[in-house]
């Protein structure tokens, strides 16, 4: 594990060659400018979605496109967002940009308020679209201060005091800048004592999920578990694996989960856009499963990420509705 280091000046880049769509048009990425007072970055209105592009023998490939693109649309509608865009405009705004930045391995769509406002409800509710596709590694971190936290495998954190918010507050379902706050200071001061993740327990002391991923275990008796829709982000990558799983003949169950099973299970890993599948090796520094304290991941967790990496290469014919071939019409 790479630990964060402080931030240390790195060499002036050029300016990124990278286009970002907004509104409509291509433009110069270093020219997405929003002002600081601007209603999303003073109430935390902005939503997102985030999708990854792969690498396939029939070109880059947005991995399902349509279901993030959706997601998006729903957390609109569940904070009142007057998103005017269809679906279908979209993903064509999705598609066009992974077009223009050749090399990208993901896809962000940001909708936001960017008027000046004096209240929280915006005097003018128009929305701006970005779609950015980039290579995280080239684009964005290679260009920020200090390096990057590194860990194939993590080490969790399990976080009982900052419960996940009550979904009749601010629905988990809704990727919302402002959902991500609270994640964000249980991470940081998860990060400064040692650990890479953590995970959250709802209102009910039950397992929710991490900062931005959601949570799997493996039982005793080889069944794949994970935490309900209620607290948690309908995540896109838990969907896949939930339905790979089930392709597979593995047992699966989605219900509640108390965070003691988590000490018992024979595996825990966590899924995510950016990261697939990612094993997980301790919690709260005890080891998960048999042989994780001597740096080995489970075996249903290294399949399932190795089926993972298959389905969105395109090398699944089963899956391959899921990947929108960008050079193809």
């Amino acid at each position: 594990m790479t630990t964060v280091a402080s931030a240390s000046p790195k060499p002036p880049l050029p300016p990124s060659d990278r286009k970002i769509w907004l509104d409509g048009r291509l433009v110069p990425w270093d020219s997405v400018t929003v002002h600081v007072l601007s209603h999303s970055m003073q109430r935390a209105s902005l939503i997102f979605d985030f999708m990854s592009v792969h690498e396939t023998p029939r070109g880059p490939a947005v991995f399902r496109m349509p279901e993030h693109v959706r997601r998006l649309l729903r957390s609109a509608e569940l904070l009142g967002l007057p998103l005017r865009l269809t679906e279908a405009e979209i993903c064509a705004a999705v598609v066009e940009t992974v077009r223009a930045n050749p090399g990208s391995t993901c896809a962000k769509v940001c909708a936001y308020l960017p008027s000046i406002e004096v209240e929280v409800v915006p005097m003018d509710d128009r929305m701006s679209v970005c779609v950015a596709a980039y290579d995280a590694a080239r684009d964005v971190i290679a260009r920020n201060a200090g390096r990057p936290h590194v860990a194939p495998e993590l080490r969790l954190h399990l976080d009982r005091e900052r419960q996940k918010m009550r979904p009749e507050i601010l629905p988990p379902a809704a990727k919302v800048s402002a959902n991500y706050t609270s994640p964000m200071v249980a991470k940081w001061a998860a990060r400064r004592a040692g650990y890479d993740e953590i995970l959250l327990v709802d209102e009910k002391g039950f397992v929710a999920e991490a900062s931005t991923e959601n949570v799997f275990l493996v039982d005793r008796d080889g069944t794949l578990r994970t935490p309900s829709l209620e607290y948690v982000l309908p995540g896109v990558t838990r969907d896949a694996i939930l339905q790979i799983a089930k392709h597979d003949g593995r047992p699966t169950v989605e219900g509640s989960i108390r965070p003691e099973e988590l000490f018992t299970a024979s595996e825990v890993f966590l899924t995510a856009t950016s990261a697939g599948v990612w094993p997980v090796i301790s919690i709260d520094r005890k080891p998960v499963g048999e042989g994780s304290h001597l740096g080995r991941t489970g075996p249903v967790s290294l399949a399932l990420k190795a089926r993972f990496q298959e389905v969105t290469s395109g090398r699944v014919p089963d899956f391959d509705a899921w990947l929108r071939y960008v050079n193809e019409g």
